[in-house]
């Protein structure tokens, strides 16, 4: 358990955004295919930097899918990154682009707050299931190797989400060439941006068509010794699940360090998509045996979940 909570840990030691309120609304291009708003501002969170990944042949003349992505700071560049791993994403997508397996997307990259990264992620409708005690427990937990609380102040998952869908949102289909509507709109992340993607398709089902989710968080603390949470979990998810109809959901998850914690879980999870009536047709949970919980092991399967959610 110790690796385990040195994870979290290193997440923490990303660097944080300044605040610029002049810089919201600038686009500075940094490579034919990447865009950076710096320190975009929002009247619900802390302003951060997001970053727009756009296909090669990127033009105004084309309509594109897009793809909001959690944790910007690790997609894309790893000589950038704590860890020196990255997602891959701008290669994976070219590469299932070139093959002609998905259709047209750009991505749209939110960087985190280290500081407030389990505050922001961690769904809050079941957080304030909990009783008061529980809820204080949770956030004032100490880190093992840190002065910091687990969740660096209280729950703010809606406030990010009505950033998302109020602000950014807005914002990428004004200055971008996008497909608005709820077909043509995904959410994904890891770990704890696994559980912030489920909780954003369960509470704007209007907005978001389909989520992908690897290495969900389903703990939502680092142990699952008298851990109450990933019951919360499921009871919201039986209330809130969009229908199967119109919604595409990807879950998945390994075998090694922290994600050894999640097959209990996700099989319940999984138990409950199938009453929910989701199928192979608009549904996958896969298991990877022997995968750890880390940047390179999402990078190696990204295409999955990418070909799932855009399959021309």
């Amino acid at each position: 358990m110790r690796f385990l909570v040195s994870i979290s840990i290193l997440w923490s030691s990303l660097i944080g955004c300044a605040i610029s309120k002049e810089n919201q609304s600038k686009i500075q291009d940094t490579g034919h295919q990447i865009d950076t708003l710096y320190n975009f501002q929002s009247s619900f969170i802390n302003s951060r930097n997001i970053t727009i990944w756009k296909p090669f042949n990127y033009s105004n003349q084309k309509k594109y899918a897009v793809i909001y992505m959690h944790d910007g700071q690790m997609l894309f560049d790893s000589t950038s990154t704590w860890n020196k791993q990255e997602w891959k994403v701008d290669e994976t997508i070219e590469s299932l682009l070139t093959k002609s397996v998905i259709r047209d997307v750009i991505v749209v990259a939110i960087d985190n707050n280290p500081l407030l990264r389990h505050a922001e992620y961690f769904p809050q409708k079941p957080f304030e299931k909990f009783d008061k005690f529980y809820q204080d427990s949770l956030i004032n937990q100490v880190k093992r190797y840190g002065s910091n609380s687990l969740f660096g102040g209280p729950i703010q998952s809606d406030n990010y989400l009505k950033f998302i869908v109020k602000e950014l949102k807005p914002y990428i289909d004004l200055h971008y060439s996008t497909k608005t509507n709820s077909d043509n709109t995904f959410i994904m992340g890891s770990s704890m941006g696994g559980l912030i993607s489920i909780y954003a398709i369960c509470e704007y089902p209007e907005i978001f068509g389909g989520a992908a989710c690897l290495s969900t968080h389903w703990s939502g603390i680092f142990t699952l010794e008298n851990n109450p949470i990933p019951e919360n979990f499921l009871a919201y998810l039986a209330e809130s699940l969009p229908t199967s109809k119109q919604h595409k959901i990807y879950f998945d998850y390994g075998t090694e360090t922290l994600d050894a914690l999640y097959e209990g879980s996700q099989l319940k999870v999984d138990s409950l998509m199938r009453l929910k009536g989701y199928s192979e047709q608009n549904w996958i949970t896969k298991k990877f045996v022997g995968a750890d919980h880390s940047e390179k092991s999402w990078a190696n399967r990204l295409s999955i979940p990418l070909t799932f959610l855009l399959k021309k």
